[in-house]
């Protein structure tokens, strides 16, 4: 039955992955992503943060069944999860409505 779940989540960490790749190597961005992403080296660390931690959690909380770990490995997961989440902000634009040199 982990299998089940198991295979799809590798597959979704490679999928995010690939781009993250891209990013990192040549500094190429989705086209759904450029006119948001500003810096897309650090956008692309952060998305293969985001697939570690789905590759991280699938091994240790799935299949992986009798290790001293495996009560901690979903919550030290989640932690580099939401780490990937910040170092992808990190990479992208302000919104931009907000004007220069004015007060709110």
């Amino acid at each position: 039955m982990t299998l089940y779940i198991a295979v799809p989540l590798a597959l979704l960490a490679l999928f995010y992955a690939a781009p993250g790749v891209a990013a990192v190597t040549r500094g190429w961005g989705a086209p759904m992503n450029r006119r948001h992403v500003h810096a897309p080296r650090i956008y692309g660390w952060g998305q293969l943060t985001v697939a570690f931690a789905l590759c991280w959690q699938t091994a240790f909380g799935l299949l992986i069944s009798d290790s001293g770990i495996r009560p901690s490995a979903p919550l030290i997961g989640s932690a580099i999860l939401v780490a990937g989440f910040v170092v992808m902000m990190m990479g992208q634009r302000a919104d931009g409505k907000s004007k220069r040199g004015g007060t709110p």
